[in-house]
């Protein structure tokens, strides 16, 4: 295959527009060729070269593109990777990946058989305070760990009419944030021994969980996840503890908001933590800034176009995925049954 390689978007919401179509600009190796809105053209206005199409059967049939990114609604992304596959296309899906874990296990099959890349887009694996956390955690510099906390708070007391807030499948904050955080506990630690969850809807007429706190069980450490978007005051990003400290991290990594605010992701200074928001190790006998490692979601497209391009493994799978997703089937198990769920009864 030629580089760059012609890639399309198929939806065109908010995610789409101010992160992923400006990621796919700036990486060299992609061509942004194509989009598929049912209505308007919006992003031709912002991109004028790309194509406008009006559904994936009609951007399958034009034949325009090798990559295909898809970023629509939880409930198509199973049908619409199956259906690229099916054409040999390349696909990255925005998690999660599929709903349901056996959807995203026949993926996995298909795309093996097909031999075409199939990655997801787990982008907050590069945030830089994940990031600087598996630097700490590899360099063992606060010894044998016992606990971390992980957090992703909001304050949005009212329900909004964004789809993941309506009653369909795949709404709801655990399929939304609680996949990338459950990510990243298992990039950092593998696999929990068992997992326990609560979920609730906490807001006047919500129709979609809007809260979760997990937990993950290993051999003498615990991880906690959680998230809200009732939390009006600043709440840790991390902590992580051990037997010669702690790391604490406040505030969300700097590039959603700057994708948020227009900006393009490109040059030495993207993703950069200024040094007031650095975290800071509390060991025994002193407190120390620790500089935030520099977050880069560009590493994620390139990533996939290596794979395409060079036969350079994926560093997103869809084992990993699968995993992931089984974990957010016991999570919902978990809560509804009000009981710990171990590794051999969710099979992850």
């Amino acid at each position: 295959m030629n580089s760059p390689i012609r890639t399309a978007l198929v939806g065109y919401g908010s995610v789409a527009e101010k992160m992923h179509a400006p990621l796919l600009e700036v990486c060299p190796d992609l061509d942004f060729v194509a989009v598929v809105e049912r209505n308007g053209n919006r992003c031709q206005q912002k991109f004028p070269g790309v194509q406008t199409f009006r559904s994936l059967e009609e951007l399958l049939e034009a034949d325009v593109a090798d990559l295909i990114c898809i970023t629509t609604p939880n409930e198509f992304h199973f049908p619409m990777a199956k259906q690229c596959i099916a054409k040999r296309k390349h696909v990255v899906v925005d998690k999660p990946v599929t709903i349901h874990s056996w959807e995203a296990a026949e993926l996995e099959q298909l795309a093996k058989e097909n031999q075409v890349v199939l990655s997801v887009f787990h982008n907050r694996r590069f945030d830089g305070d994940f990031r600087t956390l598996q630097k700490i955690v590899k360099e063992e510099t606060l010894g044998r760990l016992v606990y971390l906390e992980s957090h992703f708070d909001r304050f949005r007391p009212q329900v909004s009419e964004n789809w993941r807030e309506k009653e369909v499948p795949g709404n709801g904050i655990t399929y939304d944030l609680g996949v990338h955080l459950i990510d990243q506990i298992v990039l950092l630690f593998g696999k929990p021994k068992s997992i326990f969850a609560d979920i609730q809807k906490q807001r006047t007429h919500a129709v979609a969980d809007d809260y979760f706190d997990i937990s993950l069980f290993y051999p003498g450490f615990k991880a906690r996840v959680t998230a809200s978007v009732l939390a009006s005051v600043p709440t840790p990003k991390f902590i992580l503890m051990g037997e010669k400290g702690s790391y604490q991290k406040y505030f969300l990594d700097v590039q959603e908001q700057a994708f948020k605010e227009g900006k393009k992701p490109e040059g030495k200074n993207w993703g950069v933590d200024p040094e007031e928001r650095w975290g800071k190790l509390y060991l025994e006998n002193e407190t120390i800034p620790y500089p935030t490692l520099n977050g880069d979601y560009r590493i994620f497209y390139q990533n996939v176009a290596d794979a395409i391009l060079r036969n350079t493994p994926l560093q997103v799978t869809l084992n990993q995925t699968i995993t992931v997703l089984k974990l957010i089937e016991a999570s919902f198990t978990s809560a509804k049954e009000g009981k710990i769920i171990s590794q051999e009864e969710g099979a992850w």
